[in-house]
């Protein structure tokens, strides 16, 4: 083979490569997208309580009624109300913002509630340490905790939710509940994608699609004992 065609066939696989190389760089840059957390909805905790008719429900659903929707805890509702109900209120700490996570917007969502609960060593019994472990209480006394010889465990109640219309009885809620004395507030988020360039892909509009089909029902609140811990 001529030392000419050696050289014309090297150039030809030189060309190829680069080619190959400015292909794979531009697919690269095209699929190059920037996740963003959007939010769905914010809205204000009136109340939590449970459906007064559970036909189309879980029977031990529990709902936080905001102003705007109702929010069905279809799982994780139980534990929550056995802790509020079964523990002193008034040690019972509840992080009051309460994010949850749509993953498709369309009406469900997912995520975890925490909250605390603190005594003095001297007042825990047996039962109550029973009680704890059952429900996979966590120590986590803080340096306060430890300076009143008290002990703190802590709850991370993981929850599954669907998104319905405002509660039917909202008025007459309203009208005969006392606003819970600490503002809670309760979001729904949802991650999307968009072009790094920005010239595809835009966000998803930020706005909250409830439970296909979902109509408004009636409620009852928990019971006195239960809210108590949420003020």
């Amino acid at each position: 083979m001529s030392c000419a065609i050696l050289i014309k066939s090297a150039l030809i696989a030189l060309g190829l490569t680069l080619l190959t190389g400015c292909a794979t760089t531009s697919l690269m840059n095209d699929s190059k997208q920037n996740i963003t957390k959007v939010e769905l909805v914010a809205d204000k905790v009136v109340a939590f309580a449970r459906p007064a008719s559970t036909a189309n429900l879980p029977n031990d659903s529990v709902v936080i009624v905001g102003q705007t929707n109702s929010y069905v805890l279809t799982e994780g509702g139980t534990q929550l109300v056995a802790l509020l109900s079964t523990l002193e209120p008034k040690n019972i700490t509840v992080n009051n913002q309460l994010a949850f996570y749509s993953a498709n917007n369309d009406g469900r969502f997912a995520g975890t509630i925490e909250l605390s609960y603190a005594r003095l060593k001297q007042d825990l019994q047996y039962q109550d340490l029973q009680f704890l472990l059952q429900n996979k209480a966590s120590e986590c006394s803080n340096a306060s905790d430890t300076r009143m010889n008290a002990q703190r465990f802590c709850f991370q109640i993981a929850v599954q939710g669907e998104v319905y219309p405002q509660v039917s009885n909202f008025d007459l809620l309203r009208s005969k509940f006392t606003p819970l004395t600490r503002p809670y507030s309760v979001s729904i988020y949802t991650q999307a994608s968009s072009r790094a360039d920005g010239k595809a892909g835009a966000l998803a509009a930020g706005k909250l699609l409830l439970l296909p089909l979902a109509v408004a029902f009636d409620v009852v609140t928990l019971p006195v004992q239960a809210l108590a811990a949420l003020q």
